[in-house]
């Protein structure tokens, strides 16, 4: 067996933690670099934590983009937390950052980018970010990647108990027994979208990219 090593961006959010609870404990992930802002507070022999402040100039830490086989990229923000020129900066600049690095350090890297339902790659949305995302989409379609995973989730049910960002999130969690009942493509639990996230990156996955339901049915098989 071969083992794989990992970075990830946004190890501390929702999505990115359960991912790297997943890579932390697969036998088949040997090394799991993450590039965060603060510390995960997390101790593991196969964890390599790089805290790095800004990640609009990642060229101080491009050591820890070497040698990597897998990226999961799951850093973002929530619509109305900052403005719009620091909410298009970290949905698409940072991507934009990030991806760049990667290729030119480990350009054979599976690259594996958490977006959004509803991302436009026409870019001619009005919704923030439906806009953003698709351009960070089109981005990276650019940069050739050996395997390049787009998923788009919708509302992500974080199965972890938190402080919701807002009130939408906490009126969503509150129906989300009948949302799975009556709308299921429109919800995803944060451990299925993981699983799935991990699994394309360690194992490939027929599609580019992954909806909402997409992400649902290959959950259900793994």
């Amino acid at each position: 067996m071969i083992m794989k090593n990992v970075i990830i961006a946004g190890a501390t959010g929702m999505t990115g933690g359960l991912i790297l609870d997943y890579c932390l404990t697969s036998p088949e992930i040997k090394n799991v670099t993450v590039i965060v802002r603060k510390p995960t507070g997390i101790t593991n022999y196969k964890l390599n934590e790089v805290v790095h402040p800004d990640f609009s100039d990642l060229s101080a830490v491009t050591e820890s983009f070497k040698n990597q086989d897998i990226a999961y990229y799951c850093l973002g923000v929530y619509t109305g937390a900052v403005d719009r020129e620091t909410f298009r900066k970290i949905t698409l600049n940072y991507t934009e950052v990030f991806a760049d690095t990667l290729k030119k350090i480990s350009p054979e890297a599976t690259f594996c980018f958490l977006s959004g339902m509803g991302a436009d790659p026409t870019e001619k949305s009005k919704v923030m970010f439906a806009k953003d995302k698709g351009a960070a989409e089109n981005y990276l379609n650019t940069l050739n990647f050996n395997q390049l995973f787009i998923f788009r989730p919708a509302y992500i049910y974080p199965v972890t108990p938190r402080k919701e960002p807002n009130l939408a999130y906490r009126i969503f969690r509150f129906f989300y027994p009948v949302m799975k009942l009556m709308y299921p493509s429109g919800v995803i639990p944060s451990t299925n979208l993981a699983k799935v996230m991990f699994h394309a990156g360690l194992k490939g996955t027929e599609k580019h990219i992954l909806e909402n339901m997409d992400i649902r049915q290959l959950a259900a098989k793994i």
